[in-house]
């Protein structure tokens, strides 16, 4: 048994003729402690809030060169599926839970695609509060539900659509605030500190890249995300961190277009659930966003979408359906010759891990080839 515990020079000899030599000492760095303490000066919070945190953010700028070969750009996903719990919400989930808990919220509620349901469930559980999360009858993908049901929320699914959810909890909170002085804390992206948080997003592209890219490109659902992209880099432009602006390039699914189409859409129906979403919250600072930055805002079909999540995870970037859209309402606008982004740098927004929608990859792939347990059956597949 004692082989199994081998010292790192037991178990790496030098080879014959060779001298190992000692590893020079590395300067100590500070550990990182998450958005708050990075950003703080930044941010709008209660003075002395103490930050409830699981370490979100710092997330990877990652180059995509086949794709921004084929867009003829320097193309960077930005993969916020590496957040604690798999997507950007654990951003703006750190600053509304901390702000909720400073002002002795005893319990929080939101309504939720998946995505906020899990991160709200998370840091609930992290700062001690009780966390209720209201989602669409059968309309959340099974990883996304896991999560919050695994971080203890108690998960209650409506007779109705994300809108009707968002509704209801609006309500509760709206009385809350009235008669129990605000005991019960409302944590959607209609709260003003998920916005704050997620604009830190856009912070850490300009300081990975020493300048904001040409174009800002993802996914839009409750539109929260694009406005709080916007001010970040507008924010950053006033401390004088940047001089140009990206545009922003927002990208809805075609059955759930109700900024693309002009009006609310009564029943969304996509594939791409984390934007499954008809009246969003912030559907007029979206709007701003695009227009102010000389952006767009586009709708993408599910078919494109679901293309454009293959071609990502072969660049070893495994994302959900709606992360894809940005990407894929990019490629389709710039082959349809409506958008030239050639010798221009482009960041997409990559929202969430592939790992929160498993079904959308394994109900449309043919099962694993079986084969006998001998070498030249597999030497017949590998050749």
């Amino acid at each position: 048994m004692g082989a199994l515990f081998l010292s790192a020079s037991a178990a790496a000899p030098c080879l014959p003729g060779e001298k190992l030599e000692p590893m020079p000492a590395e300067a100590p760095t500070a550990p990182y402690q998450g958005v708050i303490a990075r950003y703080r000066a930044h941010l709008r919070l209660p003075e002395g809030a103490a930050p409830v945190t699981l370490l979100e953010g710092n997330t990877p700028l990652i180059p995509a060169p086949r794709l921004g070969a084929q867009l003829g750009c320097e193309l960077y996903l930005k993969f916020e599926g590496l957040n604690p719990t798999g997507s950007f919400k654990d951003r703006g989930m750190t600053m509304a839970m901390t702000v909720a808990a400073a002002q002795g919220a005893k319990s929080v509620i939101c309504a939720s695609t998946g995505n906020t349901a899990a991160s709200a469930a998370a840091y609930a559980a992290r700062a001690g509060l009780k966390c209720f999360v209201l989602i669409p009858e059968g309309k959340v993908a099974a990883g996304k539900l896991a999560g919050a049901l695994a971080y203890g929320a108690q998960v209650l699914q409506v007779q109705g659509s994300f809108d009707d959810a968002l509704s209801l909890v609006r309500q509760l909170t709206d009385r809350s605030d009235r008669e129990a002085g605000g005991r019960i804390a409302l944590v959607n992206s209609v709260n003003p500190h998920r916005v704050e948080g997620q604009k830190t997003g856009a912070f850490e592209i300009v300081d990975a890249l020493g300048r904001a890219p040409d174009w800002l490109c993802l996914p839009v659902g409750n539109a929260g995300n694009i406005t709080a992209y916007w001010r970040g880099f507008r924010e950053y432009q006033k401390l004088g961190r940047v001089t140009k602006l990206p545009r922003m390039f927002g990208v809805q699914a075609a059955g759930a277009a109700p900024l693309v189409l002009g009006h609310p859409v009564d029943y969304p129906e996509t594939v791409a659930t984390a934007i499954r979403i008809g009246r969003p919250a912030r559907g007029e600072e979206a709007l701003t966003a695009a227009e102010e930055s000389g952006g767009q805002i586009v709708a993408a079909p599910d078919m494109t979408i679901m293309a454009m999540q293959h071609r990502l995870a072969l660049e070893g970037v495994w994302c959900e359906p709606a992360s894809a859209a940005g990407p894929a309402g990019l490629l389709q606008e710039a082959q349809a010759g409506r958008l030239d982004v050639s010798g221009q740098t482009v960041v997409c927004i990559v929202t969430g891990h592939g790992l929160k929608d498993p079904d959308a990859v394994t109900a449309r792939m043919a099962p694993p080839l079986v084969i006998p347990p001998n070498l030249d059956a597999l030497e017949a597949v590998v050749g």
